[in-house]
């Protein structure tokens, strides 16, 4: 049940298998057929306003443990797809879960919350 994280003009390898975008904006620029995921979910990314104020667009930029506690809370909402996600997972599909090429510290990029928050479900699914 493997479940990575990249960013979308990460090299495609093989063991990458089903790549999702979980990104607010799509990348600008980029043909359709230039895409490097299989679906996309902007409903997973943080909001445009936490997305905003995580970039100082509406005041001082917020820190991380602030964004990480808001983009957890608004991640609640998600259940459905998070869901869905670790029961794909429970069965043996492998997911990269894609994000901004401009994220380029993992451990402040919330594709790695919402990986820790789908591996919270897969005990669930795997019953």
């Amino acid at each position: 049940m493997p479940l990575r994280t990249k960013r979308w003009n990460d090299p495609v390898d093989a063991e990458d298998g089903w790549r999702l975008l979980v990104c607010r904006y799509r990348p600008r620029a980029l043909k359709k057929r230039d895409e490097t995921w299989d679906a996309w979910n902007a409903n997973l990314a943080p909001s445009r306003k936490l997305h905003a104020d995580l970039y100082g667009k509406n005041g001082p930029p917020i820190d991380w443990e602030q964004f990480r506690q808001r983009y957890l809370e608004e991640m609640r909402s998600q259940g459905a797809a998070i869901d869905q996600l670790a029961g794909m997972l429970a069965v043996g599909k492998t997911i990269t879960l894609l994000c901004s090429s401009a994220c380029t510290d993992a451990s402040h990029c919330h594709r790695t919350l919402l990986k820790e928050l789908i591996e919270r479900e897969i005990p669930s699914k795997s019953s």
